[in-house]
C-alpha cells in the first residue's frame, strides 16, 4: 500500500519536476565507508549530529513501504507508525532500542500518530490511512479505547455522499478543551472537529487553493506559542501552512514551503518536516531560523528519480530523502521518520 493517494502523487511529481528542471543534477556514487556516517548538519545555533541507524529494528519486523509518523511519550519513548508488521506501531526507548509493537487492528495502514496526557494517563491517537478505519484512541499498552469508523464519520458529518466517497485519514490534533481535529488529507481534503465528548462540531475547509481551502491537509498541530490557540495545518500540495481559530475560522497563510508534511512545537519553536528533503525550524513569529538538510542540488536529484526512495545505495549520510514526520525529545533533539520504501528513522542530536 502506498501512503500517497493517486491525486497527491501526481501533485508530488509535478512539484518534483519543476524543482528538478531548475537545477543541474550531479553524478551519484555509492556511499563509501570513508565518508562520515554521522555528519553534523544545520546552521548557527541549530546544528545536529545525524544518526540514521539509531532505531534498531529486530528481525521479522518491517516498515514495509514507509515509516510514517512519530510521537514521543512522557517517558521519552518514541512511537513510530508504519505500513509494516507486526502491528502498526513500533516503540523505541530514548536510546533507539526496540521495546515492542502494537496496533494490530490497523496493520498495513499506520499513518498519523499523536499522544496526549488526559487526567494523568497518556493516550495514543491513530489515524490509519485507509478508507474504512477512521481514527482511534488507544492506551499506551496498545489497548483500544474507542474507534470512529468511516461509516461513523460519514453519518455524523454528512460530507461524504455519492457512490464512491473519498476518505483517507492522515493525522489528528487537539484543542485546549480536550477536543480533536481529524484530517482527511488523502481523501477529500477536509478537517473534522469534535469536542471532548467526541460530538461532531463542524468541518473546516474544502478542496481548493483559496484561503481556507486545502489540497492535502496532511499534518496539523495546536499552536499556542503567542498565547492564543490556533490550528496550524500543513496544506501540503498547496505548499503552505494555514492557521485557524478554534471555531474553524481562517486566520492566515504562511508560504515558503515545498511539500510540508507535519508539525511539532516545543516552546517557541515550530518544526516542519518537508517531504522535499528538509526540515524547517521557525520562531514564535514564524520567522525561519534554519532549514536543516536543505540542499538544492541534492533535492533536484532525489525528485528527478521517482524510484530514489527505493535505492538506499544512493542515499548519503546527512541527506534526507522524504521527511514525513518529526518530533522533538525533551532535550531538543529531533527524531525524523521518512517516506522511503524500507523505512528510515533518524536521530538528530543537538550539538549547538
Amino acid at each position: 500500500m502506498k501512503s500517497e493517494s493517486q491525486i497527491d502523487r501526481r501533485q508530488f511529481l509535478a512539484t518534483s519536476c519543476s524543482v528538478a528542471i531548475a537545477v543541474s543534477i550531479p553524478a551519484v556514487h555509492t556511499q563509501r565507508r570513508t565518508q562520515d556516517e554521522n555528519p553534523v548538519i544545520g546552521e548557527g545555533e541549530w546544528q545536529y549530529r545525524v544518526n540514521h541507524r539509531w532505531a534498531k529494528l529486530p528481525d521479522e519486523h518491517v516498515y514495509a513501504g514507509a515509516s510514517h509518523g512519530v510521537s514521543v511519550d512522557s517517558q521519552g519513548f518514541f512511537h513510530i507508525s508504519h505500513h509494516g508488521r507486526p502491528g502498526s506501531v513500533f516503540v523505541f526507548d530514548p536510546d533507539g532500542t526496540f521495546v515492542r509493537s502494537y496496533g494490530a487492528e490497523f496493520e498495513g495502514a499506520g499513518h498519523g500518530i499523536d499522544i496526549r496526557m488526559e487526567g494523568g494517563e497518556e493516550f495514543v491517537y491513530l489515524s490509519p490511512d485507509n478508507d474504512t478505519s477512521g481514527f482511534a484512541k488507544l492506551n499506551l499498552k496498545g489497548e483500544l479505547v474507542w474507534q470512529k469508523s468511516f461509516d461513523d464519520i460519514r453519518r455524523e458529518t454528512g460530507q461524504y455522499t455519492g457512490e464512491k466517497p473519498r476518505f483517507r485519514a492522515t493525522n489528528c490534533s487537539f484543542s485546549p478543551d480536550g477536543g480533536v481535529f481529524l484530517g482527511d488529507g488523502y481523501g477529500s481534503s477536509l478537517i473534522h472537529q469534535y469536542d471532548a465528548g467526541l460530538k461532531y462540531l463542524r468541518t473546516v475547509g474544502k478542496q481548493g487553493t483559496e484561503p481556507g481551502q486545502f489540497r492535502t491537509p496532511h499534518g496539523q498541530w495546536l499552536d499556542e506559542r503567542d498565547g492564543t490557540p490556533k490550528l496550524a495545518v500543513c496544506d501540503r500540495a498547496n505548499a503552505r501552512l494555514q492557521f485557524f481559530d478554534m471555531t474553524g475560522k481562517h486566520l492566515s497563510i504562511l508560504d515558503g514551503f515545498l511539500f510540508p508534511a507535519d508539525i511539532d512545537i516545543q516552546g517557541n519553536l515550530m518544526l516542519v518536516p518537508d517531504l522535499h528533503c528538509r526540515l524547517t525550524l521557525l520562531d514564535r513569529e514564524n520567522r525561519v531560523l534554519a532549514q536543516i538538510g536543505d540542499d538544492e542540488q541534492w533535492r533536484a536529484m532525489v525528485l528527478a528519480d521517482n524510484a530514489f526512495r527505493n535505492k538506499p545505495e544512493l542515499w548519503k549520510p546527512g541527506k534526507f530523502i522524504h521527511p514525513h514526520d518529526a518530533c522533538f525529545d525533551r532535550n531538543g533533539n529531533i527524531v525524523v521518520t521518512e517516506w522511503v520504501d524500507q523505512g528510515r528513522v533518524t536521530f538528530l542530536e543537538k550539538v549547538s
